[in-house]
């Protein structure tokens, strides 16, 4: 079955750092766009950050300089790890998968998608 699930959420204080991992089932995680999205009570789904095929990384304001997003293409895996954070990266982390060509920064770009895991920041 084709899927991605999340692991590695927690809670820490502020300035703490946590790595988030997503792991693939049922494709090769090196051929397809990885995307880390968060979402808070009560708001929409954000993007974070994503990884193409070919490596290229971008990141959203919120979080550049901060987190950093990787492949481990031989353990199928992707990890989000989060340094310096902070009370307003509290939210649910969801792990996103599009197998057609290309990226996004919308939800609706992705067709795979984890079951989430939670980040709480305390101050």
């Amino acid at each position: 079955q084709d899927q991605v699930a999340e692991s590695g959420g927690g809670s820490v204080q502020a300035g703490g750092s946590l790595r988030l991992s997503c792991t693939a089932s049922g494709f090769a995680i090196g051929n397809i766009c990885i995307a880390w999205f968060r979402q808070a009570p009560g708001n929409q789904r954000d993007w974070v950050t994503y990884v193409t095929t070919g490596g290229t990384i971008q990141y959203s304001d919120a979080v550049k300089g901060r987190f950093e997003i990787s492949k481990d293409n031989a353990e199928n895996v992707a990890y989000l790890q989060m340094n310096n954070l902070r009370p307003e990266d509290t939210a649910m982390y969801y792990c996103a998968a599009r197998t057609r060509a290309g990226c996004g920064t919308r939800p609706d770009h992705y067709n795979y998608w984890g079951q989430g895991t939670q980040v709480t920041v305390s101050s």
